[in-house]
């Protein structure tokens, strides 16, 4: 490895993801300069870098100036930035204003408009990787992980759940559904995965099955599906029973302690290949179905 590829940008929004980043990148060799955002990253991401400097929304300029003062090519975007509650958190300088004009019909669709500026960093000279590439053991391992197992029943409600879940996704509108009885109960929209199973979940009266997948068009450079023990609280307080999510696909940050959890709380969780529209688990068989 070059001087010039140990050294790799971090764009962190919030979360525990970029300051896991920034530690296992610091502890692999590389010096991450880290551009962070005011109200936005943990401050303790600043603890693995070799620099780092915080921005309002809108500052794209000044993070390419302050990538470039550090001869950063190579960079990777981690975190959530959640929409600003005050204007006084939006500076727009001219290159952001450029790229909101050129993407405006589609400004609802986060995604569209993170691709957007990752291809305006791109042509700047600075590449987007992709977000697990220095951390593939946070990618969900297929199976079952708990000791409790979903039911004949609850599996059904699982498949529609995957079917709906990717069609939603395909309409860039969110990456999580919560279904019960053959019913869909909610729909993750711009409030996010935890109010979505916070809905769900009042509605499904304890029968409420979690489905979170990637999106048919996901760009693994940012925004991979995440969940953790916040998300098995979240359920448990909802009254959900059982957690799908895709493997080799979804982020887990913290698996061990989430497993505790669910376990604890009766909660199922198991990771599926995206074969599941076939109504089939990954490295499960109908033998060890329960219920």
């Amino acid at each position: 490895m070059t001087e010039k590829e140990k050294r790799i940008g971090l764009i962190a929004g919030s979360g525990p993801f970029p300051v896991l980043f920034a530690k296992k990148a610091s502890a692999g060799g590389y010096r991450v300069y880290a551009a962070g955002y005011r109200n936005e990253t943990q401050p303790a991401v600043a603890d693995h870098a070799a620099a780092m400097q915080m921005f309002y929304i809108g500052q794209v300029d000044r993070v390419i100036k302050f990538f470039k003062k550090h001869d950063v090519s190579r960079a990777v975007m981690i975190g959530a930035i959640d929409k600003p509650s005050s204007i006084k958190q939006i500076r727009p300088d001219r290159k952001a204003i450029s790229l909101l004009a050129a993407v405006r019909r589609d400004t609802t669709h986060d995604d569209r408009v993170l691709r957007a500026f990752a291809g305006l960093l791109e042509d700047e000279g600075i590449k987007i990787l992709s977000s697990t590439f220095l951390l593939p053991e946070l990618l969900a391992a297929p199976g079952c992980w708990t000791r409790r197992k979903p039911s004949r029943k609850e599996r059904a409600d699982i498949e529609l759940g995957w079917k709906m879940a990717k069609a939603v996704g395909g309409l860039d509108i969110g990456q999580c559904v919560v279904v019960a009885n053959g019913s869909v109960l909610a729909v993750e929209a711009i409030d996010g995965t935890d109010s979505t199973i916070r809905r769900g979940g009042a509605l499904g009266r304890g029968d409420a099955v979690v489905v979170k997948v990637c999106k048919p068009i996901q760009d693994f450079r940012f925004d991979v599906p995440a969940v953790g023990s916040q998300t098995i609280e979240t359920m448990h307080e909802a009254g959900a029973r059982v957690l799908v999510i895709e493997a080799g696909r979804s982020i887990v940050f913290d698996r061990e302690e989430m497993t505790e959890l669910a376990d604890k709380y009766g909660i199922s969780i198991e990771a599926c290949e995206d074969s599941y529209n076939e109504g089939k688990t990954a490295g499960q068989e109908e033998k060890n179905e329960s219920g």
